[in-house]
């Protein structure tokens, strides 16, 4: 695919998101190879700080470590798996991204805050379902590829898009049938967000 035809970051979702100064942190941005489609890995905000002056702050909280990509030809995002401190701000995540989720996509969220031997799948409005894993001293990306029994060497020769590309379309293919609870009962029973940093060497 020649560079004159790969879709650009305002052709797509992220671009809306872009102009709204949600997407942050980018490790990449860029278009995959598949004609028509934007991958993007990083974080998208969820609730911004009140601004004083032109004082730039950091949002007041994001869905972070995201892995997702954009149609063009859609303007959604089909697939997307990201990290959420707390499972309260599902809700959050499910009203800014409302736009641009589809029935028929994939939306994993990996959370601090359920019990570690836990999986759900939650409705969200719109149609929209969201698969919630259990998430703490790990990563988005390593848990994506544990779930989608993908081992790392199998993916260590390709390119950033190529790499970001092959785990969503597996992550899009990959059953998850987990047990199906409503959002209020997820929050009635979600645990303390977990101190991040608690147990790391310094």
């Amino acid at each position: 695919m020649s560079t004159l035809t790969a879709v650009a970051l305002e052709d797509t979702a992220f671009g809306t998101l872009a102009s709204q100064h949600r997407l942050l942190n980018a490790v990449l941005k860029e278009p995959l190879p598949k004609a028509g489609t934007f991958g993007f890995r990083g974080d998208i905000a969820l609730a911004f700080q009140d601004q004083v002056a032109d004082e730039a702050r950091p949002p007041a909280y994001s869905i972070e470590q995201i892995l997702a990509v954009a149609d063009s030809a859609t303007g959604k995002i089909p697939v997307l798996a990201g990290y959420l401190h707390n499972f309260a701000w599902l809700k959050d995540a499910g009203e800014v991204l409302a736009d641009f989720l589809v029935p028929e996509g994939t939306y994993v969220f990996f959370v601090n805050n359920i019990d570690f031997l836990k999986k759900y799948t939650v409705a969200l409005p719109g149609g929209i379902t969201a698969k919630i894993l259990p998430l703490d001293e790990s990563t988005v990306w390593k848990e994506t590829l544990e779930l989608t029994s993908i081992d790392k060497n199998d993916v260590k020769k390709m390119n950033g898009a190529q790499k970001l590309e092959f785990v969503l379309n597996t992550l899009a293919e990959t059953a998850m049938p987990f047990p199906e609870i409503s959002y209020e009962d997820g929050v009635a029973t979600m645990e303390p967000v977990r101190n991040r940093n608690e147990n790391r060497p310094v």
